[in-house]
């Protein structure tokens, strides 16, 4: 099916009550388990290029690439760029085939941000392309400690910017290995009531399922972000085969039984807050 962009997959989800998960792609290997797990569920998803996709693979290649698996997938995906920094990795990333961008000025003073997400929005809109906004920093475990978004800040930055959806930080934490992040509730109704768009919870690996089955139904977060949770799948998968097969050198019969492994644990995810 053909990429669509990130607020065609998010208005979908806030109007039928579900979630889409926002899949951190760092190669080849899990990106088609992604979008294998999709085709075989129907269920919609976001490929996410991060900073470090990026730093590992051009984006012009991942455009392509993304675009490609999109292409052979028969539910819709969205191929999106996460966490840019710079108005000229959003820009990169307009121009080479991705459907949504996010630029992350969580850092930056209020009136820069929306000055900055505003510029690209401007861009963006004009090739059908979404942007994602982020206010409030979401931090990191064991590192930088998040400072929760405030609410009169987020309604004027979704009111103002133009962006097409809205990252927050309420208890979410990014790189969390155990779900023990405690999501402020009340504070996600508060910012819904009060704009348009759908919301987004980065770092959702460290969200118990309970909690995040009741975001996908009860709540208009449209996007939860999931990344360390599969990566730790990948890795105890890659482990153990090779510990079973310790005289296999050949990379491909290597990664292959990764891929089986992460479709199984892709499909888990999205089913869970995917629609019923």
């Amino acid at each position: 099916m053909t990429a669509v962009n990130l607020k065609k997959i998010l208005n979908d989800a806030n109007k039928n009550n579900y979630s889409v998960a926002g899949l951190v792609v760092l190669s080849w290997d899990d990106a088609l388990a992604f979008t294998q797990a999709a085709d075989e569920t129907g269920i919609p998803i976001i490929l996410q290029a991060g900073p470090s996709c990026r730093a590992h693979t051009p984006i012009s290649i991942l455009g392509k690439m993304f675009r490609y698996l999109a292409s052979q997938t028969k539910t819709n995906i969205c191929c999106h760029i996460d966490h840019g920094y710079t108005l000229d990795e959003c820009y990169e990333g307009i121009d080479s085939g991705f459907t949504s961008v996010m630029f992350d000025g969580s850092k930056l003073p209020l009136k820069q941000n929306i000055k900055v997400s505003k510029k690209i929005s401007t861009r963006a809109h004009k090739h059908n392309i979404s942007v994602e906004g982020e206010i409030g920093f979401v931090g990191y475990d064991n590192g930088k400690i998040s400072e929760g978004t405030n609410i009169e800040d987020a309604i004027t930055f979704a009111n103002n910017s133009n962006i097409d959806a809205m990252a927050i930080s309420v208890g979410n934490t990014h790189l969390q290995t155990s779900k023990k992040a405690n999501i402020d509730f009340h504070k996600i109704k508060l910012i819904q009531n009060n704009v348009k768009i759908p919301l987004v919870l980065h770092g959702s690996s460290g969200i118990p399922f309970s909690q995040r089955k009741i975001l996908a139904r009860k709540t208009n977060v449209a996007k939860l972000n999931i990344g360390t949770e599969i990566r730790m799948a990948f890795g105890d998968s890659l482990r153990k085969n090779l510990k079973k097969n310790k005289q296999i050198y050949d990379r491909l019969k290597i990664l292959n039984p990764t891929i089986k492994d992460l479709v199984k644990v892709t499909k888990k995810v999205i089913t869970q807050i995917g629609p019923e």
